[in-house]
């Protein structure tokens, strides 16, 4: 559960971040397209890639105007990767409200067939 809060928390600071500079992005034309992020599995999957490779560049120390255009570059993806998390974490909150109003009211069927697409998600998520 700790790595779920971690991670729905990175992807609201960096929905924050997304949110701040949108008038900057606004003003600048795109340089590259990040790999898509269609589906949740994608998402995490080019998280669990492009943070390798980010945390490779910076551990080797002083960094190179090359690798500086390549951590530009891969931050497109990123950012995608960490858009549709927010997205699927935002679905999951309005689950779990789902299920917590159907346990008070005894929605017997809304609490079964809502928190099993809850921990669909949360599965994706949590056993990363």
């Amino acid at each position: 559960m700790k790595l779920f809060t971690q991670l729905a928390v990175s992807a609201l600071v960096a929905a924050s971040f997304s949110a701040a500079a949108a008038p900057l992005s606004e003003e600048r034309p795109d340089h590259f397209e990040g790999k898509s992020s269609e589906t949740l599995e994608q998402a995490m999957s080019n998280l669990a890639e492009y943070n390798a490779k980010l945390h490779a560049m910076l551990a080797n120390g002083d960094l190179t105007p090359k690798q500086m255009g390549e951590i530009h570059q891969l931050t497109y993806t990123l950012e995608e990767a960490l858009a549709k998390l927010k997205d699927e974490v935002e679905t999951m909150q309005e689950q779990v409200e789902t299920v917590h109003l159907g346990s008070e009211k005894m929605s017997y069927d809304d609490v079964k067939e809502t928190g099993k697409a809850y921990l669909d998600k949360a599965a994706k998520i949590v056993n990363q």
